[in-house]
């Protein structure tokens, strides 16, 4: 059990540290491409040169791509650097998050009573006032495959109660024994 645990924060403190750029006195190449702060190749300089230019400009040289034939270092305010990565990688996050609303699916039936039917309008109603989307479905038992317009009716008439707070993204469509369609709240604008 103590060698996994040993095995295990070797494994994470080498992720943490490719992560983390190396910078200044952490660089241990003898001679690196330099990339001046505002893009510009300053050329290939000794280790030292590199870190003697960086802090002139008032700027920490940072080791941007270790396997490159000479490693290549940029002049750059690394916590500026990091700040802003940071940001980035918030606001990417940010955005995933609201292209993967939660979808929650909602099961009928052809015979559904209509106590049973206004119930799922009320909870799927909540949700998509929430915001997020709507899967309504129907499964087909023995022979009521052939009748599914009576599936599409009553996911019609589903569509029909939340028409004021819902549109129809994918209309109903059969896959199988299986009938569904899926609704997305409105945007508010």
């Amino acid at each position: 059990m103590d060698t996994f645990c040993i095995h295990f924060f070797l494994e994470v403190s080498s992720i943490a540290r490719e992560k983390d750029l190396y910078i200044n006195e952490q660089i241990r190449a003898k001679e690196v491409m330099v990339i001046g702060p505002s893009g510009e190749q300053l050329g290939v300089k000794n280790i030292k040169d590199a870190l003697t230019l960086a802090s002139y400009a008032g700027f920490d040289l940072v080791l941007m791509n270790p396997g490159g034939k000479p490693p290549v270092c940029k002049i750059m305010d690394y916590n500026r650097y990091k700040y802003e990565s940071k940001k980035k990688q918030k606001e990417n996050m940010k955005r995933q998050r609201e292209a993967n609303l939660e979808m929650k699916e909602y099961k009928l039936s052809v015979t559904i009573d209509v106590h049973d039917f206004n119930t799922k309008l009320n909870n799927a109603s909540k949700y998509l006032k929430k915001g997020h989307k709507v899967k309504v479905s129907i499964r087909f038992k023995g022979r009521e495959i052939s009748h599914s317009y009576l599936g599409k009716d009553v996911l019609m008439r589903f569509a029909a109660a939340t028409k004021d707070i819902a549109v129809i993204e994918k209309h109903p469509k059969i896959d199988g024994r299986i009938m569904a369609m899926i609704l997305a709240p409105i945007k508010e604008k």
